[in-house]
């Protein structure tokens, strides 16, 4: 997955985000004029796992930082233009564990934050009126960080100290399948990958260390959802 980050620059994601919110303006308006709006609501679990990577946090040389895996609850809305194309936004919240890599490895765990990483991306369902439907979607993510909380380990290491992690965004890749129950009921299998990188900044008494993290997580949700 990490080949992903160097293909795809900021610019590249800023207009990736500006030509999707356009599309899906302009999409959502006509399927409004003619009268063919269909949502489709599903709650899933997931599980997010970083494929994480850092660079040495500065004046330590040798040293990384780690970000733990979580399991969330996740509700995503979608908004089919027509039998095929639709718009989702998958929401949900997740906190992971900071933790120190290779030369800082015994400091364990060195804090703890929280995301809020909306994601809106644009997919293609295949197999109109049948009972299962895969699909493929393509997106941007805003990733917020908030709460870091640095752990005791760190304040014993660096003196009293806070942490900030910069906000990202990023592409987001999907893939998943729905298959129908009846009623308007659809189990849902679903996989997404999220380029997602940061900058950490460690204030202390002894001065700010800088760590650029990538976390890049795959998130794997299964789920149940309603549509109408």
């Amino acid at each position: 997955m990490k080949f992903v980050k160097g293909l795809i620059g900021w610019q590249a994601r800023v207009a990736l985000a500006v030509v999707l919110l356009a599309g899906f303006a302009g999409w959502s308006a006509s399927a409004a004029a003619a009268g063919v709006p269909h949502w489709l609501v599903r709650l899933r679990g997931v599980v997010l796992v970083p494929d994480d990577s850092s660079g040495a946090v500065s004046g330590i040389p040798g040293s990384g930082v780690g970000v733990s895996t979580d399991a969330i609850p996740e509700l995503d809305i979608s908004y089919f233009f027509d039998p095929h194309w639709a718009a989702e936004l998958i929401l949900g919240s997740s906190r992971h564990d900071l933790s120190g890599r290779g030369s800082i490895a015994a400091l364990g765990t060195i804090g703890h934050v929280r995301t809020l990483p909306p994601t809106l991306t644009l997919q293609y369902h295949f197999g109109s009126g049948r009972r299962i439907r895969p699909y493929l979607g393509l997106g941007v993510n805003y990733t917020h960080f908030f709460n870091p909380q640095p752990s005791t380990s760190l304040d014993g290491a660096l003196g009293t100290t806070s942490i900030h992690l910069d906000d990202s965004w990023g592409v987001a890749g999907q893939g998943g399948v729905d298959v129908a129950l009846g009623g308007g009921w659809f189990a849902n299998v679903d996989v997404k990958y999220i380029d997602l990188g940061t900058t950490a900044r460690l204030t202390s008494t002894s001065g700010v260390r800088v760590v650029d993290v990538q976390i890049d997580p795959v998130l794997v949700g299964f789920g149940i959802g309603r549509r109408f």
